[in-house]
């Protein structure tokens, strides 16, 4: 079919070649001619390629598949046709024209890539930020620290749907004034780091929470089923625990930037999804073995200092054994190593207390449970 008109560039100069194109069906190739080009041009129509960019109307821009240095395996040189039957049989006959061309190697190179900025990423995750968080940890002011933590208890109330449900921090006076006598029990003649500041949620999980700066949430959920006063207690020291050692804060530090991380990673740059994670994260705290072993340790000097029974303790840790054995472990300490043993410490201390009485007593306590209204 042909000849027809059209304009060639040969990439290597801005002028213009004004040619002659013929569609050699049999051959399956063009052939381009002109009086300025050197020799006649045979171009096979299995490595015609289109420039769909450069097309205009009826037009049709080609170039060849060819091995190149650039990151498209293109040639260089151009050839434009504009007679649409010409521009027709072409698109019938060759049907390569819109074949996405790849250097060999390519895909192996970008898996390559991918798996190192995988791994960049997991190392950033699981060795990098944790180191920075334990650093941070222990050198961020106690003033700075306070008002992160009030700021992680905002978001975890974001994570348990307050936008939905409004505020779920339960004001019952008297529910109030008993969880504030626990806490100064525990509290007095302790030299903590922080002024503990212990609210509880209208949430129906059996969890408690420790967050950086002393704050601390209790579930309803908690109340509802431990069984008395001296339980919530053991679970309230424990987590007093984990604040004055700093693990709160080490636990948020570490989702924070995990969070960021990933924000930028998948593109989330309003920090709603920071939020949500870091909520969640702290609701979820997985602190090492260590660290709960040092967290019960505290707890137990803590009830020995005022007075309190640890055989609450032991009951709390019996009640999450048996729901264990059901497959309904709880939220609270799911993901923490509770078991007989810690139940057997809590006991044999116990058995070696003194003059314990109450942390509240019955009328106080009913009014703990029904804090929430």
């Amino acid at each position: 079919m042909g000849p027809v008109t059209g304009s060639f560039f040969d990439g290597q100069h801005a002028g213009r070649h004004r040619v002659e194109v013929t569609l050699d069906e049999a051959a399956g190739e063009l052939i381009v001619t002109g009086p300025s080009l050197p020799e006649a041009l045979h171009w096979p129509c299995a490595r015609l390629r289109a420039l769909e960019d450069l097309a205009r109307g009826y037009s049709l821009t080609l170039t060849l598949h060819a091995e190149t240095e650039d990151e498209a395996p293109r040639d260089p040189a151009r050839l434009t046709i504009n007679e649409p039957a010409m521009v027709a049989r072409i698109r019938e006959l060759c049907p390569d024209l819109h074949k996405r061309d790849l250097h060999r190697g390519t895909w192996r190179k970008i898996w390559t890539r991918g798996a190192m900025a995988v791994g960049a990423v997991v190392l950033m995750l699981f060795v990098i930020l944790p180191r920075m968080a334990d650093t941070l940890a222990t050198i961020i002011p106690v003033e700075r620290e306070i008002a992160f933590g009030k700021s992680v208890i905002a978001q975890m109330e974001r994570a348990l749907g307050a936008a939905d449900l409004g505020d779920l921090r339960c004001r019952g006076e008297a529910g109030q004034a008993a969880l504030d006598r626990m806490v100064a029990r525990l509290s007095e003649g302790q030299d903590l780091q922080y002024d503990l500041e212990v609210r509880v949620f209208d949430d129906g999980m059996v969890n408690a929470f420790a967050a950086p700066g002393g704050q601390i949430v209790i579930m309803r959920g908690l109340l509802e089923d431990a069984s008395g006063p001296d339980a919530v207690a053991a679970v309230l020291a424990h987590e007093i625990g984990h604040v004055e050692a700093r693990d709160a804060t080490r636990i948020a530090l570490r989702a924070a930037g995990s969070a960021g991380l990933l924000s930028m990673v998948l593109g989330d740059f309003t920090g709603g999804t920071i939020a949500v994670v870091l909520g969640e994260r702290i609701m979820q705290a997985s602190y090492t073995r260590e660290a709960e072993a040092a967290a019960d340790v505290f707890a137990l000097d803590m009830l020995n200092a005022a007075g309190v029974d640890s055989s609450g303790m032991a009951e709390f840790f019996d009640y999450i054994g048996e729901l264990q054995g059901e497959f309904q472990i709880p939220e609270y300490l799911s993901t923490h190593p509770a078991s007989e043993a810690r139940a057997e410490r809590a006991r044999d201390n116990a058995e070696g207390q003194e003059g314990t009485t109450p942390v509240l007593g019955e009328a106080a306590w009913q009014a703990l449970k029904g804090i929430c209204g």
